[in-house]
C-alpha cells in the first residue's frame, strides 16, 4: 500500500479522493486548515499560502503521491477584476502549488515512482466569458504540468493535471445552491449533469496508482462532454 499527501483534503474534491484512498487501505495524510472526518487519515494544519515551510520536516519518509486541492471559483466581469482578485487567484491556484511541490519533492524523488496531480478548469481550454482571474492561473498550472514532467521524468515522478467542469462542491455552493440551479447548470453539459466529487476522485486516484506510471504532462478532462462536445 502506498503513501499519499493530499493538500486540501478536509472537503470536496479533496476528501472526495482521501475517501477513497483510505478504502483501498492506503496511508493518507491531509493537509488543510480544518481536519477531515474521514476515518483513518492523518491531519496536518495547513494553510496553503501562510504555513511556514518547517511543516514539511514533519513527514518522514518516501511519499508515493501527492494531491494538490486548494482552488478558487473567482466569476468577474473583467472589469470588475482588480489585480487583487488576480494575485490571490494565482497564489492559491499556482504559488500554493509550487510551494507544495518544491517542499515534498525529496520525499517523492525517495520512491521509486511516484505522481502528482494537480486541477485546473475546462475554462483554461475553452474560452468562457468572465472567467479571466481564474482561467489565467489554472492556465499557469497547466503549463507548470507539462513543464515539470518533462524535467522531473528522469527521477521517475509523474506529473498530470485533471481539468474538470462546473462540481458540486462546497466550493460552487453559490452557483449550484438550488434545484435549479444544478439542473440548469447539468443541461449545459452534454452528459446532461453537473460533475460530483467523485468523479474527479476516480480520475485522481487512477493517476496516482502506480500501474498507470506511463502517463505524465497531461491534461486530463472530466468535464462531462463540456470542452469538446456540442450535444
Amino acid at each position: 500500500m502506498g503513501k499519499y499527501i493530499v493538500v486540501g483534503g478536509s472537503q470536496g474534491i479533496g476528501q472526495a479522493i482521501v475517501s477513497k484512498l483510505i478504502s483501498e487501505g492506503h496511508q493518507v495524510i491531509n493537509l488543510s486548515r480544518n481536519p477531515c472526518d474521514v476515518q483513518g487519515v492523518e491531519n496536518i494544519q495547513y494553510d496553503a499560502l501562510e504555513t511556514n515551510e518547517s511543516i514539511f520536516f514533519e513527514i518522514s519518509g518516501l511519499v508515493d503521491g501527492l494531491v494538490y486541492c486548494p482552488g478558487s471559483i473567482n466569476l468577474k466581469p473583467f472589469h470588475r477584476l482588480t489585480m487583487g482578485d488576480f494575485e490571490k487567484d494565482f497564489q492559491v491556484n499556482v504559488l500554493g502549488a509550487v510551494k507544495a511541490i518544491q517542499g515534498f519533492l525529496p520525499l517523492l524523488k525517495a520512491a521509486a515512482t511516484s505522481s502528482i496531480v494537480l486541477f485546473s478548469t475546462v475554462a483554461v481550454q475553452t474560452g468562457m466569458g468572465f472567467h479571466a482571474s481564474i482561467a489565467s492561473s489554472k492556465g499557469a498550472i497547466e503549463g507548470l504540468t507539462r513543464s515539470l514532467a518533462a524535467e522531473l521524468a528522469s527521477s521517475k515522478i509523474r506529473i498530470n493535471a485533471i481539468a474538470p467542469s462546473l462540481t458540486q462542491t462546497p466550493l460552487a455552493n453559490a452557483l449550484l445552491n438550488s434545484d435549479e440551479k444544478i439542473e440548469a447548470a447539468g443541461k449545459r453539459h452534454p452528459l446532461g449533469r453537473v460533475g460530483q466529487a467523485a468523479d474527479l476522485a476516480n480520475m485522481a486516484v487512477f493517476l496516482l496508482h502506480p500501474e498507470n506510471s506511463w502517463i505524465t504532462g497531461q491534461i486530463l478532462k472530466v468535464d462531462g462532454g463540456m470542452g469538446d462536445l456540442r450535444a
